[in-house]
């Protein structure tokens, strides 16, 4: 049996400059499950790391480790930091409860934006990166296939994604705050990825003067321009660029900021300090926070990005509750489809071992009896059968409609492999194919 655990932080429990300290790129992640692996062989799991959360799924043996506590340590060891740091702003759930908590968050229903569809692709995006490391199979592997199904069908089945609710509509709705229109304005990107097109996707019908791309990549800064009718700049030459620039917007894979404020103070005389808009949406941030502190420099991060949120989701609660529906209704489906995937091979097994004793006793009685007809041979079988059978009726039933999963009734399964010298069950992995 297996125990399912969630250690992580969010936007709405940790601030940015929490969550960054603890952020992990694709060459870290890859690291830290390896890691895991190495020191808990039994152990299965799945990292989510984005702008707006970090999240360890585990599963484990009931009794088995990781607990939360050696989780929270491996964080914090893999980090370099001090547990303290961010202790406080975790939160640990297990079971039904992390469960529902996956659904929400592949279903947007846990985002900054409400309704966002970039968290959907995230989660595959971890879930496919675990598996494909080893270390999400049997018990994992159907969890998030169906977190993956329920984002689908919250996406389908509600109108959560409509409306201006992804992050680079949020952006530009801060920008119109700061400029009155665009055609005289440049914009430029530093960073050439999947947030960056998000961003560019939205400030692109603005219909920019000019539109830039800046990436260390030449050709990935070439391609993404294209797709906007803009043009790459060379990053070696990035303080021209923002000398330039009326919007800016950062979002690369940078450790260190790209940004500081000594840089960009150098640049302000320069640019005639006139009004400049940056859009920091990277974790770790590229533009360090003193940078906004200077004048006619408004400078937002995906915190920031929060006020405008809010102002949209009551438009929207309809959809919201819809789709809160819509995950419970899966919650309910997932936790008894594991209760019965957990239950069945031992309720299989615990029938199995009892018919067979009965056919052994009746084999003994038969064989003292040998002027009985076959009608009554059997009349016999029956008997023994039904007897069987209504002894252990109850206890099955009980065992069935114990509540939540994995450890709520990992009691009842422990005690009838204990008292009628059961083997535990083998689990097998669920199929392939997302439900």
């Amino acid at each position: 049996m297996q125990r399912l655990l969630l250690l992580g932080l969010n936007h709405s429990t940790a601030p940015l400059d929490v969550r960054e300290q603890l952020a992990f790129s694709n060459e870290q992640r890859r690291e830290a499950l390896r890691a895991l692996r190495d020191k808990f062989p039994e152990t299965e799991a799945v990292l989510l790391s984005t702008c707006n959360r970090v999240e360890l799924y585990i599963a484990r043996p009931v009794h088995g480790h990781p607990r939360p506590e050696e989780m929270v340590d491996f964080l914090a060891a893999l980090k370099n930091i001090n547990p303290n740091t961010f202790q406080s702003h975790l939160y640990h759930k297990a079971e039904r409860d992390a469960a529902e908590h996956l659904f929400a968050v592949a279903g947007s229903l846990d985002s900054m934006v409400i309704g966002e569809t970039q968290i959907l692709g995230q989660v595959r995006e971890a879930y496919a990166f675990a598996r494909d490391l080893g270390v999400a199979s049997a018990a994992l592997n159907p969890l998030f296939q169906k977190a993956i199904a329920v984002g689908k069908d919250v996406m389908a089945q509600t109108a959560i994604a409509e409306g201006r609710v992804s992050v680079g509509s949020v952006a530009v709705d801060c920008a119109r705050r700061i400029f009155e229109h665009f055609n005289d304005k440049t914009l430029l990107t530093i960073g050439a990825g999947k947030m960056a097109a998000l961003v560019l996707a939205g400030f692109a019908q603005l219909k920019p003067k000019k539109l830039l791309v800046c990436n260390r990549d030449p050709a990935k800064a070439q391609a993404l321009a294209e797709r906007f009718d803009g043009a790459a700049a060379p990053f070696e030459a990035l303080d021209e660029h923002l000398v330039t620039a009326d919007v800016v917007i950062t979002s690369t894979a940078s450790t260190q900021p790209i940004i500081t404020r000594a840089r960009f103070e150098s640049l302000l005389k320069t640019r005639r300090y006139r009004p400049i808009f940056l859009i920091d949406i990277a974790l770790p941030r590229d533009i360090e926070p003193a940078v906004g502190e200077l004048k006619n420099v408004y400078l937002y991060n995906v915190d920031d990005l929060q006020h405008v949120v809010s102002t949209t989701r009551s438009a929207r609660t309809g959809a919201i509750d819809a789709a809160r529906a819509i995950v419970g209704e899966h919650v309910d489906r997932y936790v008894a489809w594991h209760r019965a995937r957990e239950m069945g091979p031992l309720i299989d097994s615990l029938y199995e071992k009892h018919h067979e004793l009965a056919r052994q006793e009746l084999a003994r009685t038969l064989a003292k009896l040998p002027d009985l007809s076959e009608e009554q041979r059997a009349q016999l079988e029956e008997l023994t059968r039904r007897i069987v059978n209504k002894l252990l009726h109850d206890p099955v039933k009980a065992l069935r409609e114990t509540g939540g999963g994995g450890a709520a009734h990992a009691p009842y399964l422990h005690a009838l492999e204990k008292l009628f010298h059961l083997d535990p069950p083998s689990t097998s992995d669920a199929p392939s194919k997302e439900e």
